[in-house]
């Protein structure tokens, strides 16, 4: 098993950073990918990023790309994501996830832990 606890999400302007922070506890050395997904109200749940766990290989959504950055502490088990130039559109909660994939994967269904989300609201 392995638990998961987003933190660092609130209310920002356009334009604005926050950075989102994921502590990952239990059995982190089974999880080869960690990704965060957002889902805005009415919306499925969708791709943000992936960092592979003990590495540094990134994967981003064309929305995010340029302006998010993903990363890992392996000391702290703990994922970030940074987020830049935040627009209204980036309003959602945020999910943490890990899975066991060995292969990156951007599709929610492949990720079996999640954290409990973190509300980013972005006004204009």
């Amino acid at each position: 098993q392995v638990q998961l606890v987003e933190s660092g999400g609130g209310l920002v302007q356009a334009g604005g950073s926050l950075r989102l922070s994921c502590a990952a506890s239990g059995r982190t050395s089974s999880s080869y990918f960690m990704g965060w997904f957002r889902q805005a109200p009415g919306k499925e749940r969708e791709f943000v990023a992936v960092i592979r766990w003990r590495g540094t290989s990134t994967l981003y959504a064309d929305s995010v790309k340029g302006r998010f950055t993903i990363s890992g502490d392996n000391t702290k088990n703990t994922v970030y994501l940074q987020m830049n130039s935040l627009k209204p559109e980036d309003t959602a909660v945020y999910y943490c996830a890990a899975t066991q994939r060995v292969g990156v994967t951007t599709i929610p269904n492949e990720y079996a832990y999640w954290g409990q989300g973190t509300q980013v609201t972005v006004s204009s």
